[in-house]
This record gives C-alpha cells, structure tokens and sequence, in this order.
C-alpha cells in the first residue's frame, strides 16, 4: 500500500468514526433544527434569544453531569428535583435571614445540603443494597414533602437576594452568561476525570459488568455510594443557582425537572443500560432538547405537546441505544464464530 492510499484509508477511518459518534449526530442535529426555526423565525438566532438559551439550559446542563455519573453506573436518580427546590429556598432563606451575608457562603451551605441529602440516598442504595429507583423515587416525595412542610406558603423574592447574587444568573462575560460559564467548567473537569482518572474509569467499569468490576478489586459499593453524593451536592449547587436565576422561590422550584435531566442525559449518548457516554454528549442532549423546546416555543406549539416530543426523544434515544447494543453483540459473536 503506498504512503497516499494510507493515508486516504487513515482519512475515511477518521471520518467514518466520527459521523459513527452520538456527539457528532447531536450537534448536527442542532445545527439543523437552529437553521430551520431561524429560517421560519428570524428572531431565534437574536442575541437577546441566544442568551436566554443558555441560560435555560445551563441549569439542566448541571444537573446532567451528576446524572451522567448516576446512569453510568446503571443507577438513576430521581430525586435531584426536590433537592434542587429545598437548597433553592434554603439558599434564599439565608439571605432574608442573616442579612450581609457573603454569596459564596450561601453557594456553599447550599452544596453542603445537596451532600447530605444526597449521602441519605447513598446510604439507602450502596449499603442499604435497595434498588436506586425505589429509593430515589422515595426520598423523592420525601424531601418534597419536608420541603413544602418547612416554607409553609412562604416566598422568596428578589428583593430578597443581593443584586450581587443575582448577577451570576444574568451578567455575561465575553457574551456568555456566567452561569453558562460555571457549567463549561464544570463540564471539563468531569470530563477529565470521567476519562483520565482511575476513579472515573471505575464508573463505566460497574456499569460495563457489575460483578467483573468486583472481581477486579472495585469497591462497588463506596463508588455508587460516591456518586449518588456528588449527585447531592451538585443538586444543591443548581438549587443556589436557581436562586440566582429566578429570584423568585417557593416550594414548587423545579418540580419536575428529573424527567428532562434524565431525558437529556439518555438523548446524550449515555445508555441507560450503563457503561457507555460522556458528559458532553449529555450536556449537548440538554441542549438538543432546550433548543428543540424553544423551537415549539417560537412556532407556537401548545406546552403539553412539548412534553410529548420530550418522551417520544426519549423513546427513540433508549431504542437506538438497545438496537446498537444488539448490532455489536451480533457482531461479537459473528468475530468469535470466525475465530
């Protein structure tokens, strides 16, 4: 073979394996759904629109990454809403009742919460050994409940909240939204570590084959239980920045957002099966579906058939994901056959 048909075959392999990528589907299946609302909507692409984008999804985005985890694991959590709505009002209860108080401190009281909390869930799942989806769904309507209990009709508003504190959920740096900016961060970091780092390794070795990552010395146990607290704390980091966000809280914050968390992480790329995805295909899904949702927005689609097209995406994401699995374990075995 000369050296120019190499690097031709070298060429369409690089090629071939990146339009195979789930990322690469996703972002161009962004591309084509902006430039389709764009064409039918001018105002989409406006910078007033583009902004409100971003800061829509960053929110679900940090919600993603700590999800990402969960679900690599073959695990899920179903919780992070009412975590997200207790440290939300926490985070504003704090404000209203210990005034001057630094917002740094808040952010961190606020992710101590989503720790314990999450640490309940932990306990329950990795030594209490009961499945993660009845548990989570549990401490669900649990921390939901506590919550309600505790506001008691209150709200928080944003004459409450420091102008400082608010600015992180509307100021921009370089035109991008700071709390886009947190989440990009974010982003690169549990990506670093999900892919570079021995304990992130660990995480698709469980949900590769549970019981072949006992036999090679993992401590199942301590990294599900790992997780489902990093899974807490950064629920507790999204309720404070929902607070910076909204302004307003009450007890309803961000009930429901579970099921978009879940959907965007599963539309990603990350097989609900476990063992496979990255968190920036989660984080692109939470994009996919946060355009896809403005889209319907700007061509006037009424709100309960947006949360149709949500749960048929998902659908069709856990289908192609079961159809690939099948496709490479026909695959496998064919290769071993010929062997």
């Amino acid at each position: 073979m000369t050296k120019e048909s190499k690097n031709t075959v070298d060429s369409h392999g690089w090629v071939s394996t990146l339009f195979r990528r789930r990322e690469t589907s996703l972002v161009l299946l962004i591309a084509v759904l902006t430039g389709l609302t764009d064409a039918l909507n001018p105002r989409f692409l406006s910078p007033q629109s583009l902004k409100d984008l971003m800061l829509n999804v960053s929110i679900i985005a940090l919600l993603v990454l700590g999800q990402t985890v969960i679900i690599l694991m073959r695990q899920i959590d179903l919780s992070i809403s009412s975590i997200v709505g207790i440290t939300a009002f926490l985070s504003g209860d704090l404000f209203v009742s210990h005034p001057g108080i630094p917002g740094i401190g808040v952010v961190l009281i606020a992710v101590l919460a989503g720790f314990l909390l999450g640490t309940v869930n932990a306990a329950l799942i990795a030594w209490g050994k009961i499945p993660a989806l009845i548990t989570t769904l549990g401490t669900l309507y649990i921390f939901r409940g506590a919550n309600y209990a505790w506001v008691h009709g209150r709200q928080i508003n944003a004459t409450n909240v420091p102008g400082s504190f608010l600015a992180i959920g509307t100021s921009t740096f370089a035109g991008v939204p700071i709390l886009t900016w947190i989440v990009l961060v974010l982003l690169i970091l549990f990506s670093i570590g999900l892919r570079q780092y021995r304990a992130g390794r660990e995480y698709y070795a469980i949900g590769s084959n549970p019981n072949a990552a006992i036999l090679a010395g993992i401590n199942v146990s301590r990294r599900v239980a790992t997780g489902f607290i990093l899974s807490g704390a950064i629920a507790g980091l999204a309720g404070a920045l929902w607070l910076a966000r909204f302004g307003t809280v009450d007890a309803t914050a961000a009930e429901g957002i579970e099921l978009t968390v879940i959907t965007s992480t599963v539309v990603g790329g990350v097989a609900i099966t476990g063992g496979v995805g990255t968190v920036f295909g989660a984080v692109l899904g939470a994009l996919l579906l946060s355009v896809f949702s403005s889209t319907l927005v700007f061509l006037r689609v009424p709100s309960f058939w947006q949360q149709a097209f949500q749960g048929a995406m998902l659908l069709v994401a856990i289908a192609a994901d079961a159809y690939l699995a099948y496709r490479y374990a026909l695959r496998s075995r064919v290769r071993w056959s010929h062997v």
